[in-house]
C-alpha cells in the first residue's frame, strides 16, 4: 500500500485569503507584497509557531508586530503610490515598513526604542531594502527633514493626532492614525485639504500606546 501524506495549505497563502481577502483587501500591490515578504523573519524566535495568526505578536520591549489584517488595511487604506514619499511612525518589528517600502518610493520610519530600531534595520537590510531610512526620535514629533510626506501611518495609538504630523501632511496627502484612550482606540483616515484636514472614523482598535511630547506619558511619569 501507498502511504498519502495528508496535503497541508500554505499558511501564508491561508493567511492572505482568510484575513485578507476575505476581509475586502483587494489592493494587489498590498497582497503581493505580503505574499513577497517572509513575515516569520519580523517574528522572535519563540513565537514562529504563531506567525500567520490572526493576532498581534510580542516582539520584546513591550511591543508588538500587528495582526496582519490590520497592517494590510492600513496600507490599503494610505492609497499608495510607487512615487510616494512615506512617514511611518513606530518602526517596531520593521514588517510594516517592509510592506510600505515594497510599494513606495521611499520610507522615513521613526522609532523610540533604539534596540528595536537597529534589529529592524538589520532585517530590511538582509532582505535588501535600500529606500527606507530610519530614525530614532519621539515619533510623535514626526520628521521634519525631509517632509512633507504623501502619506503617514502611524503604528501606536495617541490620545489626539499629534500636530507636527498634520503639519507635515502634503496637500492631498492621507494619514492613517488610531486615536483614543491607552486601551482602545478608533482608526481614522485623516486626507488634507489645503488647509483643512477632512477626518474618516473607521474602526475600533487597539495599538501599544505612543510616547513622547504628542502621545502619552511613559507609565512610570506617570505615578508621579
Amino acid at each position: 500500500m501507498f502511504g498519502w501524506k495528508k496535503w497541508k495549505p500554505d499558511p501564508k497563502e491561508e493567511m492572505i485569503r482568510k484575513q485578507l481577502q476575505d476581509r475586502g483587501i483587494m489592493d494587489s500591490r498590498v497582497l503581493e507584497a505580503f505574499r513577497d515578504i517572509p513575515r516569520e523573519r519580523f517574528v522572535p524566535k519563540e513565537m514562529q509557531a504563531h506567525t500567520f495568526e490572526d493576532r498581534p505578536l510580542p516582539i520584546g520591549a513591550g511591543q508588538t508586530i500587528s495582526q496582519p489584517y490590520m497592517t494590510a488595511f492600513m496600507t490599503q487604506l494610505l492609497e499608495l503610490r510607487d512615487t510616494s514619499q512615506v512617514l511611518e511612525i513606530g518602526t517596531g518589528s520593521g514588517y510594516q515598513t517592509a510592506i510600505l517600502a515594497s510599494i513606495a518610493r521611499r520610507v522615513h520610519t521613526v522609532e523610540k526604542i533604539e534596540e528595536l530600531s537597529l534589529r529592524a534595520k538589520t532585517t530590511l537590510d538582509n532582505l535588501g531594502f535600500n529606500n527606507v531610512i530610519y530614525h530614532v526620535a519621539d515619533g510623535s514629533r514626526g520628521c521634519v527633514y525631509p517632509g512633507p510626506f504623501d502619506q503617514i501611518v502611524v503604528t501606536a495609538a495617541a490620545p489626539a493626532i499629534p500636530t507636527p504630523l498634520l503639519e507635515q501632511l502634503t496637500d492631498g496627502g492621507i494619514m492613517v492614525v488610531p486615536v483614543g484612550e491607552r486601551t482602545h482606540q478608533i482608526l481614522l483616515k485623516v486626507t488634507r485639504e489645503g488647509h483643512d484636514y477632512r477626518h474618516e472614523r473607521l474602526c475600533p482598535c487597539v495599538f501599544v500606546p505612543l510616547l513622547g511630547a504628542g502621545g502619552f506619558l511613559d507609565e512610570d511619569e506617570e505615578d508621579y
